[in-house]
């Protein structure tokens, strides 16, 4: 079973919704803790729901409970600890949260997780799959 991440920075709007479609992505869910942003472009939660349906008929869902505390990413964008000490401590976190729960065989099908990092080496979206990989063995990632 494929499951993807995507990040939205530094792609435009027809790159964005083109390689979603071109993966078959069927369900789009964001894990980013501030969806609402300005800064966010067309990804902003409103304008991407309605894009996502319009578009590309894909569904989306918001799980805040994927994303990093708002303390923690504080930690880290003050560099109060190093990306390794963000990846130990977000795993704690999801862990603790047990996110794993939210998630099954038939809505992790074709599904892609989008955060905002243009690349996925220092983004929580790689741990975040990553862990579930842990929990359901036969995922494959793809990032796109």
């Amino acid at each position: 079973m494929k499951v993807f991440t995507i990040g939205f920075t530094k792609k435009s709007a027809e790159q964005f919704f083109d390689t979603l479609t071109k993966n078959g992505i069927t369900r789009l869910m964001d894990i980013r803790l501030n969806n609402k942003s300005q800064l966010a472009a067309f990804a902003k939660e409103e304008d991407l729901r309605y894009f996502l349906k319009k578009i590309c008929a894909i569904e989306y869902r918001h799980i805040p409970q994927c994303a990093p505390s708002e303390e923690l990413l504080k930690k880290y964008q003050n560099k109060e600890i190093d990306w390794p000490g963000y990846e130990k401590e977000y795993k704690a976190l999801i862990n603790k949260r047990n996110v794993v729960s939210l998630f099954n065989k038939d809505n992790l099908a074709n599904s892609c997780f989008l955060c905002s990092e243009p690349t996925p080496e220092q983004c929580h979206r790689r741990l975040l799959v990553e862990y579930l990989k842990d929990h359901f063995s036969d995922i494959e990632i793809v990032h796109i």
